[in-house]
């Protein structure tokens, strides 16, 4: 009877002092969630921090929106002679008149602030002049300026091969200003039939000029301003020449112009 009580008295004391046990399904309930916070908290990070997008070879070409390379351009406008055929007295030997040309070209240096191009190109002209009938008795066989006409059958048509070299310079993105320069030959052919400038005009003028049917070398140069399009491989332009053409007269060529790159 006595030792009764004193279990109940001994048991509660041992059970307290003995240390628990970790329980297997608590420590592996622990350890899920704590795997879980710790994706989570890495997965939140993760949002936090902007993606960095790893270029792509085509985000070059979408920033740039600019082309050049090979080239083919169609340039027209007016161009003017200053000084043989002016006013000698019986008003202008050959007035203003129109100018076209088709040319073909490479930008050999492409950078983003400059470029340079090599161009080859034809340009013929289109002039009324004054009648052969009035140049009669005032030409100028020397071809100085401050003499008479230089003597034409009247209406002139001109056909040049030319050769150029441009430098351009980007101040913005799409707007090159230039400048360009280089040479070629001027030819103007006879646009009487050949019976009718024997005897008709040559008679009249005193002696055959010479200066149709031969061949002029010139030089020229000028600005060039041009424009990229938002329209790839199009650009358009303007372009101002001045030449000078031995045997001929010094001009001024001023044209706009369309340019496509391949």
């Amino acid at each position: 009877m006595i030792v009764a009580p004193l279990l109940a008295l001994v048991l509660p004391v041992a059970v307290a002092a003995e240390p628990a046990l970790p329980q297997p399904w608590l420590v592996a309930v622990g350890s899920d969630d704590a795997v879980a916070s710790d994706e989570e908290e890495e997965s939140d990070e993760e949002e936090d921090t902007p993606k960095k997008k790893k270029a792509r070879p085509e985000d070059e070409r979408t920033i740039r929106e600019i082309v050049r390379g090979f080239y083919a351009r169609a340039n027209m406008g007016a161009g003017a002679y200053l000084l043989n055929f002016g006013n000698k007295g019986n008003g202008s030997a050959v007035s203003a008149g129109t100018v076209v040309g088709l040319s073909f070209g490479q930008d050999f240096v492409d950078n983003e602030k400059q470029s340079m191009a090599w161009e080859v190109g034809f340009v013929q002209g289109i002039h009324n002049g004054l009648a052969w009938e009035l140049q009669g008795g005032l030409c100028d066989f020397n071809g100085g300026a401050a003499g008479g006409y230089p003597c034409t059958e009247g209406d002139l048509r001109t056909y040049s091969l030319q050769a150029a070299y441009e430098f351009s310079a980007y101040p913005i993105r799409r707007v090159g200003i230039g400048f360009r320069a280089g040479g070629g030959a001027l030819y103007s052919p006879h646009l009487v039939e050949s019976t009718g400038y024997t005897e008709d005009v040559i008679p009249a003028f005193g002696a055959d000029p010479g200066i149709q049917g031969s061949i002029h070398p010139y030089g020229f140069a000028g600005p060039t301003l041009e424009y990229y399009t938002k329209l790839s491989h199009f650009s358009v332009g303007i372009d101002a020449d001045v030449f000078y053409a031995v045997g001929w007269d010094l001009g001024l060529n001023a044209s706009a112009s369309l340019k496509y790159t391949f």
